[in-house]
């Protein structure tokens, strides 16, 4: 993917040769319509969120090289994220050709816990020597100016009470005890489109099992047509409670697959779990 080169590129001609200093606010570079929040840290790490033509990304570079992948469906990372007194938990991420990179499948919510600063653990499992897990803690300076600028050029909100739900729920991003009474069946995108593609997508889960409010976190390819497939596919999706009662009112999530060679996009991808 140009993706991942593209972005690093974008950050490298205004990082500072030092660790980033923990008083200060994240460095900011806006350049032809991009703008990018982004901090080095002495330890490798560099974190960073931008907004780009309406997309908006978080990346973690100098990461262990990550596996080969052998497609773009596959080309998935599974970090352990965590935040101040929060216990690590799993989070997705994408990556592209530079391997060290990864891209989170929910940068905003990722976003909105950085901008806070404080403590976060990365932990890479298998990312040491023989095997063992490898730990980066940093020390984030909070960003209330930075972060906020890469949000709001991508009209993301700077706070969003319902992020917390998200740690509660199961492997499939959904709450417990709640499961698809009828999934979204998009279709693939018409005309001119790549043979591959993903899209991440928060919900509001309604007691009759519809959903409302939902959102796209992240796609890829971006100009593929795979979010306004998925959203137009939530019309007709249901929710339902095995417990026979109300689906509870909360932010769900879930990502949808697109493959050309069988034309069948498959949704419940794990996304994060405690």
């Amino acid at each position: 993917m140009k993706t991942a080169l593209i972005l690093t590129t974008a950050l490298g001609f205004a990082l500072p040769a030092s660790a980033q200093d923990a008083g200060a606010d994240w460095d900011l570079t806006t350049q032809d319509g991009l703008t990018v929040a982004h901090a080095q840290f002495d330890n490798g790490l560099l974190l960073g969120a931008r907004c780009q033509a309406g997309t908006f990304q978080v990346l973690i570079a100098g990461l262990p090289e990550a596996p080969e992948a052998r497609n773009l469906l596959s080309a998935r990372r599974i970090l352990k994220i965590g935040f101040r007194d929060d216990p690590v938990s799993d989070q997705g991420f994408m990556i592209g050709d530079n391997r060290r990179v990864a891209f989170a499948e929910l940068p905003a919510p990722l976003a909105r816990d950085m901008r806070e600063g404080g403590q976060m653990q990365i932990v890479v499992t298998g990312g040491a020597e023989n095997g063992r897990n490898l730990r980066y803690v940093l020390d984030l300076p909070p960003s209330n100016s930075a972060i906020d600028q890469a949000l709001g050029a991508c009209d993301r909100p700077l706070v969003d009470p319902r992020d917390s739900e998200l740690a509660a729920l199961a492997d499939d991003g959904l709450p417990p005890n709640i499961g698809w009474r009828r999934r979204p069946a998009p279709d693939y995108p018409q005309g001119p489109t790549y043979t591959a593609g993903f899209a991440v997508t928060t919900c509001l889960a309604r007691p009759d099992g519809r959903l409302s409010d939902c959102i796209i976190e992240t796609e890829f390819p971006a100009n593929g047509g795979f979010g306004a497939a998925v959203l137009e596919s939530v019309r007709s999706a249901r929710l339902m409670n095995r417990d026979g009662g109300p689906v509870p009112l909360t932010r769900i999530v879930y990502r949808t697959n697109f493959l050309m060679d069988d034309g069948s996009p498959s949704t419940g991808s794990r996304l994060r779990s405690d």
